[in-house]
């Protein structure tokens, strides 16, 4: 495996295939974490440990134990529980450790283990056919990916507080437009990567 090759998996998962402006997965926690640039990006760091242990825990589980012993059909149910038992792995961390980004995540932390965004990512390493190193190449891409869509979006939706937008806009209607309009933005990188 190439450098360059890795690189083009990096680019293309962050970019051109961003998991929530191109490929509209984990759009619950982008509208719902985006108000504050401060839970946008615990959110993200979240995101990013979960879907990385989710990620190698599933492909373990694919090449190890699911297609040897031909219970490959077994596989949707067994992602999504070992992405819920990570879940809750995460949030007893996150409230013995930080209690006020565990505070101010609230009932969006739970969401990760609904959050759409985090199973896909195990499904499209498996669908992909990515060796091990590909996989957590992309897997560390797409979270990076959410990562800079949800930042960008809290940034904006910061920003647009103190604009003076009509009372029909405001809020999640801005956000939504908001948001298309950064998914064109995003997709003007297709094809380069």
């Amino acid at each position: 495996m190439e450098l360059k090759e890795l690189f083009a998996i990096f680019m293309a998962s962050v970019f051109s295939q961003n998991i929530v402006l191109t490929q509209f997965l984990g759009i619950c926690p982008f509208m719902g974490v985006s108000k504050k640039l401060e839970t946008a990006v615990g959110m993200s760091g979240a995101v990013l440990f979960v879907m990385l242990l989710a990620s190698i825990v599933t492909y373990f589980l694919q090449y190890y134990v699911l297609v040897p012993y031909g219970i490959g059909y077994l596989q949707t149910v067994t992602f999504i529980l070992v992405i819920a038992s990570l879940v809750q792995f995460v949030e007893m961390v996150m409230q013995k450790f930080f209690p006020a980004l565990y505070a101010a995540l609230g009932i969006f932390l739970p969401l990760i283990t609904t959050n759409c965004a985090v199973l896909g990512v195990a499904l499209l390493n498996i669908k992909k056919h990515y060796n091990f190193v590909e996989m957590i190449v992309h897997t560390v891409g797409i979270a990076t990916g959410f990562a800079l869509a949800l930042v960008l979006l809290a940034t904006l939706r910061e920003r647009l507080e103190f604009a003076k937008i009509p009372k029909p806009f405001q809020g999640l209607p801005i956000a939504f437009i908001t948001a298309g309009l950064l998914a064109v933005a995003f997709m003007g990188f297709i094809g380069l990567f």
